[in-house]
């Protein structure tokens, strides 16, 4: 059997004041008629990253409304996520393809987890391309099988996706967050639906904290709290662009000597080029006391996380690929103005000039920090548009209504 992992329990009643009642009792005449369905998750990893963090709120969600709901994790040693995150990669671009041998890593490893997987699922959610060709070993464990992507594949190497597509064309339903997203032979029909993630707004990671408790957890990792802090939270990762962070902030020094840089990121079980990547950051920073580049291992959990966004003068995302970018939901959620890159689901979230800036360079990205640190009350406006275009579009409930909505649809009842 595959490794289950524990949740806590949460109560949909608890997002009322924030989602609103018609939500709330829109998603529970949904969930009636689905009561005591068995739906499983599956993925590759149970932290570090955007996926891990949406089931940990989503499981137990779907649980309360009346589903028997678990998540387990497959089994992978270094070769298959080695594998995987070149498959990864090449799904978002990269002319690299999987040799020979790394394809028959990861079919092997695919195999050894469908015959563990257990049996008698009503509704199996297989996520991102590490699992998907489980689904053709063993369709007779679950009633129905819907995949769900987490990254852009819409300009994939097609060598690699020749590979992957033929698995995926036998799923009933797929899900990807936003239509630009769909890869070519997958866009017509197959039960393709447009999903954006979301955040918990009651997480640790999100929920409400006071300036003092911020103030003391960032003083804990020697940030001067008195002085402007720039900070991106996301994974080490080349896509997410860090150095190209570092750049912008040492063009915002030279105007703002007192600027402080802080790189925040966890560290995932199936990204065996994190430590690398992380490394060269470090690299990249050159002992500036000014940059703090911080990681779980470094004690930086959700709190922490969270203190971070919240103290932020300026909260930065400065990807070159992306998929959806939960980190810019949650930045957006804690009301402090924010700066991304034109990619991926950024734009889906971010108004440029409304509720944040929308970027293309490393200069584009310095002139905008410098914008909002010499003008508080454009920090603040942009702060309150970004906060309320979350509260309406991207928080956990309507993600969970769109998830019910698909269990009717595969199951041919309607909404």
């Amino acid at each position: 059997m595959l490794q289950p992992v524990a949740v806590a329990s949460k109560s949909l009643a608890d997002y009322t004041h924030i989602v609103g009642r018609p939500l709330v009792e829109e998603i529970r005449e949904l969930a009636a008629p689905l009561e005591g369905r068995k739906v499983l998750h599956l993925s590759a990893t149970a932290f570090g990253g955007g996926v891990a963090e949406i089931l940990y709120t989503l499981v137990p969600l779907m649980r309360d409304v009346g589903l028997q709901a678990e998540w387990h994790v497959i089994y992978g040693r270094e070769e298959f996520f080695n594998s995987t995150k070149l498959m990864h990669n090449a799904l978002q671009g990269n002319p690299q393809d999987l040799s020979p041998e790394e394809w028959a890593t990861w079919r092997r490893y695919n195999e050894m987890n469908a015959r563990e997987l257990s049996r008698g699922w009503d509704h199996m959610i297989v996520h991102d391309p590490q699992p998907a060709a489980v689904r053709d070993l063993v369709p007779e464990k679950a009633a129905h099988w819907i995949w769900r992507c987490h990254i852009d594949v819409s300009t994939p190497n097609p060598a690699t996706m020749g590979q992957l597509l033929p698995h995926l064309l036998n799923y009933e339903a797929s899900l990807f967050h936003v239509k630009q997203y769909v890869p070519p032979g997958l866009e017509s029909g197959h039960g393709v639906n447009i999903v954006p993630p979301a955040i918990d707004p009651l997480a640790s990671k999100n929920m409400a904290l006071s300036h003092d408790d911020a103030v003391y957890v960032c003083r804990q990792f020697g940030i001067d709290t008195d002085r402007p802090l720039i900070c991106q939270v996301s994974r080490f990762d080349p896509w997410k662009d860090p150095l190209g962070v570092i750049d912008a902030y040492r063009i915002v020094k030279e105007q703002r000597p007192d600027v402080q840089l802080a790189l925040v990121g966890s560290m995932a079980s199936d990204d065996p080029e994190g430590w690398d990547f992380y490394n060269s950051t470090v690299a990249h920073a050159a002992g500036d006391p000014d940059i703090y580049i911080l990681n779980n291992f470094n004690n930086v959990g959700a709190i922490e996380v969270n203190a971070f966004q919240s103290l932020a003068d300026v909260l930065v995302q400065k990807s070159t690929r992306e998929g959806f970018g939960l980190t810019v939901a949650e930045a957006l959620w804690k009301g402090r103005p924010f700066i991304g890159g034109d990619v991926g689901g950024i734009p889906l979230q971010v108004t440029d000039g409304e509720s944040g800036y929308l970027v293309s360079s490393v200069e584009e990205c310095a002139q905008r920090a410098m914008q909002i640190l010499d003008d508080p009350e454009l920090g603040r406006a942009l702060g309150r548009a970004g906060k309320e275009h979350v509260r309406r579009h991207f928080l956990t409930p309507r993600y969970l209504r769109d998830y019910l909505k698909i269990f009717h649809q595969v199951e041919g009842t309607g909404c």
